[in-house]
């Protein structure tokens, strides 16, 4: 399968030049709907994550990266497929919450887009509405490392990635109240990974 062989080639890469460590395998369910929430500094945190699960799993990736052929066929490869940027993009989240229904492993960034500092940001609602339209578990995760990567004088630092605990989703509960009190829990439990507390209530 070309996925588990690129996916295989990335993993020795990150391992050789940025000694990355995953914890909290175990917390990944081996089957069934999974979204993976954790925190975005970098365009590298796709496949960093991905490569600590075993499953395939499924990542956006902003539409203009499909327009260069090959590129096109390498991330196609990895699983990711096209959300528009700027706005609410109603076919990406029917693409995602498609492949929950299927069973399938989606990894999404709550905050929306990458941090530009490297702290915690305001996560947008779409990802727990995703949750309960889908009834898949969220698996709050935490990147460290990755905003260092290529950067100043670390150009290669290490790079830590952690899995939590699994939050049970009730599917079809999507009032106001209900979507607020599962973003803050999964916000709180990515800013906990990380070794801080999140802000934004």
């Amino acid at each position: 399968m070309i996925y588990n062989l690129l996916r295989a080639i990335v993993k020795l890469f990150f391992t050789v030049f940025f000694r990355i460590t995953y914890t909290g395998h175990s917390n990944i369910p081996v089957s069934g709907p999974v979204i993976v929430a954790s925190n975005h500094m970098s365009f590298w945190d796709p496949p960093v994550i991905g490569c600590g699960i075993k499953r395939p799993i499924h990542f956006m990736a902003k539409e203009e990266l499909f327009s260069f052929p090959i590129f096109n066929w390498v991330i196609t490869q990895l699983k990711a497929f096209p959300v528009k940027r700027g706005a609410a993009d109603r076919g990406a989240i029917r693409t995602a919450l498609s492949l929950l229904e299927q069973g399938e492993i989606v990894g999404l960034f709550p905050e929306g887009t990458r941090s530009k500092t490297g702290q915690l940001g305001r996560a947008e609602p779409g990802l727990a509405l995703i949750a309960a339209k889908s009834g898949a578990v969220i698996v709050p995760a935490a990147l460290i490392g990755t905003d260092k990567i290529l950067r100043g004088r670390g150009l290669f630092p290490k790079i830590e990635v952690k899995f939590g605990k699994p939050i049970i989703v009730e599917k079809g509960v999507t009032n106001k109240e209900s979507l607020d009190k599962l973003t803050k829990q999964m916000m709180s439990e990515i800013a906990a990974l990380i070794g801080g507390e999140y802000h934004h209530g």
